[in-house]
């Protein structure tokens, strides 16, 4: 009985213990802590892997730190948005290993994200008590995107610019002074240099005044007081088409890298069918019940308080621009997808619109709450999952990785949108039938939905970490992942010779860690993404390498495929990427050439030809190997140099067989062998299936010459 006693006397104590340190030191607490919780898991991230994006923007950052502008591999870049490159430049400034650099980034990244509580509490603030407004914050940095932080992405600069500008919006839909607006406008500002996705807020800004003003009844009269809105907002897009134009640009050019969008014919149809997909992975994303709770308070806002109305307009006008651009983005053919990522930033306003509809007493008028719960919880098995789960979703659409681990274990992923139907039903029950009394449970249950789903998300089998760990490895194998500037230091000049044959992680991955690598040089077609690198040629008369105006290739030293016979000395390799290190006697070129190889590949045709440039005799070791799957019986190879005849068989079923031919030097300072192939095949003649209608011979594996 005494215990009793004083434990009911502690309780009160305990609570006014908690009452009594201030919010600001609980808001504070919460961003220290998610930041150490983001650089925990972001550390769990050995590389980048959300290609080419994070190789721009470390290349931005990189040479913006060394030369305070913005450049991709030594060219000027105006096309990506400067913000996230700026702040995440100190890293490049402080610190020359880019290892520390990556973790360095990674903590930089854990702290803007974090930092997104501030303006969702603030925004929360307007509408709700400080306790349910904290409770929004965290719920703000318990969604899955806030793993972005182990990635070099805008994503964790645009996500607290993104509620910034709205509570700005919210701000100027209370009270629409002048300073208030221009103050706006200069957060959009702002947003749009971070990433000009941006741009969905301007139909925002003009659209949530119009919504208050049906809500509130204000009509004409009240639109009036947003005039310097309108006029900026207007007066700015004439003078972008009039700039553009005289500039000879499309006035889609204003979106920098993303200007493609403005060149692009949206199908109404596939536009609407794709936005249907991402509002219905929205509601999957926010787990049902803030997306109807946002719904509910949206169809009885003229019930709601004038700051509760301003909430709603902005959340909503904010809300379905954003999903109608992403949606409209998404049904390109080259995308098709859900983006998941460009969308997830509105989550707070759901998160905080559920919290202001528990304030309220949680109001369900079966008229409105049935058709909504019912509507948000079938939205769910309209997604059409067999064709959204791929490795895609990795990077692009978070909330579908638990589906995908679900599938591995329990289900076909034709069953997936049964069981994403189940708990969206439950949800739905959740958010009609809990008590009152425990409303709470509300948001403890999206916050242990996150819970949940984290660690398929982050640690499954294809989470982001594997995702992380699958690009390193396909980069680069040597155990040091900055293993050329160890060699070369990182102030040399190390040129990447692009031919095709290596993984283009091997380029990418070691050109991010390696202050070295660069510039690159396209031997074979461009591999992509929009990075600038410079188109050669080999001069097939001394095996240079020219440039398009013929120009030589200065440089000390190389890094290539190992079937590129560049001159040079090896250094260091990657021996399971197949990719050497050089030093190259002051200029690029060939030390032989070779014909009859089909590029990209170690295939011949039924003939080919080495040819040894400034060649004084000597021999040529060339590995070979056949294919059991093309050929049942054993080829023959035979090769011709200067009269003299070597020939080997190679079986499909053996070892890669060695040719050893001698060489003898002929006029030109060159030494020339002619291989012929017997028999060849044409694999879509074989295989079932193929599409290869190639004259194959045998795989020419490695050419190694002995003087």
């Amino acid at each position: 009985m005494p215990d009793s006693a004083a434990a009911a006397r502690l309780r009160p104590a305990s609570f006014a213990f908690v009452r009594s340190i201030p919010m600001w030191a609980w808001l504070t607490a919460l961003v220290v802590d998610s930041t150490l919780i983001r650089f925990g898991f972001s550390r769990r991230m050995v590389a980048p892997w959300i290609m080419v994006d994070e190789l721009v923007y470390s290349e931005l950052a990189k040479s913006f730190a060394a030369t305070g502008h913005f450049m991709v591999r030594d060219v000027p870049s105006g096309s990506y948005g400067f913000v996230y490159p700026v702040l995440i430049s100190p890293a490049y400034r402080l610190f020359g290993d880019v290892t520390t650099v990556y973790t360095a980034i990674k903590a930089i990244n854990s702290l803007l994200i974090s930092l997104t509580a501030v303006p969702v509490y603030l925004l929360a603030r307007r509408v709700l008590a400080p306790g349910l407004s904290l409770v929004a914050a965290a719920l703000a940095l318990a969604i899955p995107s806030t793993l972005y932080a182990g990635t070099v992405m805008t994503e964790n600069a645009f996500y607290p610019v993104f509620m910034w500008a709205a509570l700005a919006l919210v701000l100027v839909l209370e009270r629409p002074t002048v300073w208030r607006q221009v103050a706006l406008l200069a957060v959009f500002a702002l947003a749009f240099a971070t990433r000009a996705q941006a741009v969905a807020l301007v139909p925002a800004l003009l659209t949530a005044p119009l919504l208050l003003a049906w809500w509130d009844g204000s009509g004409r009269r009240g639109l009036e007081a947003y005039r310097v809105i309108w006029g900026v907002v207007g007066g700015g897009a004439f003078l972008v088409v009039v700039a553009e134009l005289a500039r000879g640009r499309s006035p889609a050019g204003v979106l920098g890298a993303y200007s493609v969008v403005g060149h692009q014919h949206f199908a109404v149809g596939d536009v609407l069918r794709w936005l249907l997909y991402h509002v219905a992975e929205l509601d999957l994303y926010l787990g049902v019940v803030p997306f109807a709770a946002l719904l509910v308070l949206a169809v009885r806002a003229r019930e709601l308080p004038r700051p509760a109305q301003a909430f709603v307009a902005a959340a909503v006008a904010v809300s379905a621009w954003l999903v109608v651009e992403v949606a409209a983005f998404a049904s390109i053919p080259t995308v098709e997808r859900v983006e998941e990522r460009n969308l997830f930033y509105v989550a707070p306003l759901f998160f905080v619109a559920l919290l202001v509809w528990i304030d309220r007493g949680l109001p369900r008028p079966r008229r409105v709450a049935v058709p909504i719960a019912v509507a948000a919880a079938g939205l769910l098995a309209l997604l059409p999952y067999t064709t959204l789960i791929g490795v895609q979703v990795q990077s692009d659409t978070l909330e579908l990785l638990p589906w995908w681990w679900l599938q591995d274990h329990w289900i076909t992923l034709g069953q997936v949108w049964i069981a994403a139907l189940a708990l969206g039903i439950a949800l739905a029950a959740l958010f009609l039938f809990v008590p009152r009394r425990f409303a709470l449970v509300l948001p403890a249950a999206v916050l242990a939905y996150y819970v949940v789903t984290l660690a398929p998300i982050e640690n499954g089998r294809h989470g982001v970490r594997m995702a992380s760990l699958g690009a390193l490895f396909e980069g680069v194998t040597t155990g040091n992942r900055n293993w050329v500037d160890d060699r070369v230091g990182q102030n040399g000049r190390v040129a990447f010779v692009w031919t095709g044959r290596a993984k283009a992680f091997s380029l990418w991955e070691n050109e991010f860690f390696n202050r070295s690598v660069g510039p690159v040089y396209d031997l074979a077609s461009p591999l992509g993404g929009g990075l600038p690198a410079t188109e050669v040629h080999v001069d097939r008369r001394n095996g240079a390498l020219r440039t398009k105006d013929g120009g030589r290739v200065r440089a000390s030293f190389a890094l290539t495929d190992s079937l590129t016979a560049l001159a040079g000395t090896p250094l260091e390799a990657d021996e399971k990427k197949g990719v050497v290190l050089l030093r190259v006697p002051g200029e690029l070129r060939m030390a032989h050439l070779t014909t009859g190889l089909y590029v990209g590949d170690t295939w011949s045709g039924p003939r080919a030809t080495y040819t040894r440039l400034r060649c004084a005799g000597g021999r040529v070791f060339v590995d070979l190997q056949s294919d059991p799957h093309l050929f049942r019986r054993p080829q023959t190879v035979v090769a011709r140099s200067a009269g003299r005849v070597v020939r080997v068989l190679v079986d499909p079923r053996a070892k890669p067989a060695t040719l050893e031919v001698p060489l003898t030097r002929a006029p030109g300072d060159v030494c020339r062998v002619r291989f012929a192939v017997t028999p060849t095949a044409i694999p879509a003649r074989i295989q079932r299936g193929s599409k290869d209608i190639r004259v194959l011979g045998v795989h020419f594996l490695a050419f190694r010459y002995e003087p």
